[in-house]
């Protein structure tokens, strides 16, 4: 019992005795001559401020996201308007986002609709506001992500978004090339969202 005891002290102690020398040795090494311990010492940063560079969510519309990446002071920060798009059961399935385009061309707005992998490509994807034309457009590549279909809005297709309540967008499984698969596209907050988003230049 004896020698448990002072073994079990030893232990205590020598950490304790290691550790103020480690902590020496380090101060040692890390302090700059002329400079106070005060002047080392961080104080941290507010972790939800986003740096340059950065994604973030600047505001919410309905349910858009306006999501615009963090530019220097004095720069105009690129922002799109998002909406992630769930099947019936609540699955998260596809993303949306859209922005505006410089004036002068046929489309004013472009989109970038990203789709689950596991979609057949030959049959494309359509999309319907209300109870609008349903028009078609392909799929422009893939990757570790998804499958993007880059699509460009014309002034009455931005308009039918704006007065509409919902678009559905069908997508085809490459699994059951005989099944569709319809997502709903909510506009609530579009318009708000749309005018908050910034040009994004060819």
């Amino acid at each position: 019992m004896r020698t448990f005891l002072i073994a079990l002290t030893t232990a205590l102690v020598l950490p304790a005795a290691l550790l103020a020398q480690t902590t020496d040795t380090e101060a040692t090494e890390t302090e700059t001559p002329g400079t106070s311990i005060e002047d080392q010492l961080s104080l941290g940063e507010d972790a939800s401020v986003p740096q340059v560079g950065e994604t973030y969510t600047a505001e919410t519309n309905g349910d858009w996201a306006v999501r615009c990446i963090k530019a220097e002071e004095g720069v105009e920060e690129p922002c799109q308007m998002y909406q992630l798009m769930s099947d019936s059961e609540g699955t998260p399935v596809a993303e949306i986002s859209i922005f505006r385009l410089p004036e002068g061309g046929r489309a004013v707005a472009g989109a970038t609709i990203v789709v689950p992998l596991e979609t057949s490509l030959p049959q494309q994807l359509t999309m319907q506001v209300d109870n609008g034309t349903t028009r078609r457009y392909p799929y422009a590549f893939c990757n570790t992500i998804g499958c993007y279909s880059r699509v460009g809005l014309v002034a009455e297709e931005v308009a039918a978004f704006r007065a509409g309540n919902a678009a559905t967008l069908t997508i085809v499984p490459a699994m059951a090339p005989d099944q569709e698969v319809e997502l709903t596209l909510s506009l609530s907050g579009f318009t708000a969202s749309f005018d908050k988003t910034t040009i994004i230049a060819n």
